[in-house]
């Protein structure tokens, strides 16, 4: 009997564990201090030496639409939340559990989720800027049909290892309808946001020190809604998104508390047809910061996500210099063509235009690039992007930066394992640190081995600037490798990396310069 015991014992954990799936990330590195390029003061290069990050995610996915997420995120003197400062902290960053039956499905602990594209509401996680606004609460979704879909939440922001006080509350409604040869689905939510006692009392505080005839009543509530919608027809797909959010405090471009409503208009259209393509962008937004509290800016307790307009190029120069969306003042277009007359040739360009409301030039963008796969084994990627990008907005520094960048990929396949690839920049710049030529030779041994090779130079700094900064001309050199085995890959590198601005998914945020190594191990099972 017990040996019966026993084995029904194993047979169930092995099963339990074959039911878990999950993934490994971490990241080290260790801080050369060199006074070149780094400034000095910073504690990480001259006390700490090293440190890193690391997430361990599990999944368990179970019978009956039983579902349980679990994830142990560790900060050890990490430069991530602060990249001038260490930090250090561990414990759970996120777990959820939840259960389906019938057309229902209930979560309950940390929900990511969005409505429509995340204008009014969007919690989501990007590592590379520590991003992660998950709503813990409880989240219920039910199946009414095929036409037919709904989702209600309520909880608080996480904040890192802790959660911000306001509670936040929504509810999305969704379609799927078709009509003659149109298919729409359609879709309108709405959220509101309660401030906690203690985030009152500072607004209440901070309004009470402004001059008197700048004084408001701040409200405990925002409500915001918004209604979209995309249509697929034909070759054609149109999506468009209007919201708009009630009367509450927010901080102005100077840092001061007002009393604002807000709106955003997007919309985004598409065409293709045979060897053409067009797509065009719009976006409007004013006043429309939705925060937990007006307590938070920065990267902090932001509730929402809005779309960019703007292409985030791939180019290493040229990524330096990406907007961010502005949720204060922004009316901005892009519109862009493909032409593709057959396997051999392709050639996309494209145009993008950003201002504020009040008519200030914000960023303009003349972009164009082509591929040329004729030769055998080889692709040639080239393209030049014109660039006018007004600095002291995006990046609260300088003035405006303009730049005329042109850039060569080529790529020679050995075999089908092996490749080899040039890339070639060099972008002719005005104002910020000047010009900069960029070289990177990539070898890869599929599916197992990479290696880089690249050096970013300053070739002319502006004089101001350098005379301003203590700045003189430098390298900023790379050695990577890579190694990938099933499910696992090792990365290394060497970096010396220039201040700048990283930015993903339209959220951006000033790194400064970086020397010395990176190890990363990616890990799944």
């Amino acid at each position: 009997m017990k040996k019966i015991f026993l084995l029904g014992c194993l047979l169930f954990t092995k099963q339990i564990f074959a039911q878990i799936s999950g993934e490994l990330q971490a990241n080290l590195n260790f801080y050369e201090n060199d006074t070149a390029i780094v400034v000095k003061g910073n504690p990480l290069y001259e006390n700490y030496k090293s440190g890193g990050e690391s997430w361990l995610a599990l999944r368990y996915n179970g019978e009956n639409g039983f579902n349980a997420n679990v994830r142990i995120d560790g900060f050890q003197n990490s430069n991530i939340l602060n990249p001038n400062n260490a930090f250090t902290a561990a414990g759970i960053g996120m777990f959820n559990v939840s259960k389906e039956w019938d057309n229902l499905t209930i979560t309950a602990g940390h929900i990511y989720d969005q409505i429509g594209t995340g204008i009014i509401y969007r919690a989501y996680e990007d590592r590379a800027l520590l991003i992660d606004n998950a709503l813990f609460g409880l989240q219920a979704k039910y199946h009414f049909s095929d036409k037919l879909n709904v989702k209600a939440f309520t909880g608080q922001v996480r904040n890192l290892f802790e959660r911000y006080n306001p509670v936040i509350k929504g509810i999305n409604f969704e379609g799927d309808l078709d009509y003659k040869k149109a298919h729409f689905t359609p879709g309108i939510g709405v959220v509101n946001r309660t401030l906690d006692k203690g985030s009152m009392d500072k607004v209440v505080n901070t309004v009470n020190g402004l001059p008197f005839a700048d004084r408001f009543i701040p409200k405990y509530n925002y409500y915001a809604a918004t209604v979209y919608n995309t249509l697929n027809i034909g070759s054609i797909s149109w999506y468009v998104e209007g919201a708009m959010k009630t009367e509450e405090a927010i901080n102005n471009a100077q840092g001061l508390l007002v009393n604002k409503n807000g709106t955003v208009l997007y919309t985004n259209a598409g065409w293709a047809k045979n060897k053409i393509g067009i797509n065009a962008s719009f976006k409007r937004t004013e006043n429309f910061a939705l925060r937990t509290s007006p307590n938070e800016s920065a990267l902090r307790g932001f509730t929402n996500w809005q779309p960019i307009i703007a292409v985030i190029r791939p180019q290493r120069v040229i990524a330096r210099y990406t907007p961010a969306s502005q949720d204060l003042s922004e009316q901005s277009y892009a519109v862009s063509t493909q032409y593709t007359p057959n396997d051999n040739y392709s050639i996309n360009g494209s145009y993008t235009h950003i201002n504020n409301l009040d008519g200030v030039k914000l960023y303009r963008e003349v972009f164009i690039e082509g591929e040329i796969r004729k030769i055998k084994n080889t692709i040639i990627h080239a393209g030049t992007q014109i660039l006018d990008y007004n600095q002291a907005v995006y990046q609260q520094d300088g003035t405006t930066f303009k730049s005329v960048t042109g850039f060569a990929e080529i790529t020679y396949k050995f075999s089908e394992k092996k490749s080899l690839k040039a890339d070639l920049q060099y972008m002719d710049g005005h104002g910020d640190y000047g010009s900069w030529a960029y070289a990177l030779l990539e070898y890869d041994i599929a599916p197992k081995w990479a290696f880089a090779v690249s050096d970013m130079y300053n070739i002319s700094t502006n004089a101001n600037f350098t005379l301003h900064k203590g700045l003189v001309n430098h390298h900023y050199p790379n050695v990577f490798v890579a190694y990938t085995h099933n499910a696992h890959r090792f990365t290394a590198q060497y970096v010396k990396q220039v201040a700048g601005i990283n930015c993903t998914g339209g959220v951006c945020r000033y790194e400064p310069a970086f020397s010395g190594f990176k190890i990363g191990i990616t890990s799944s099972f």
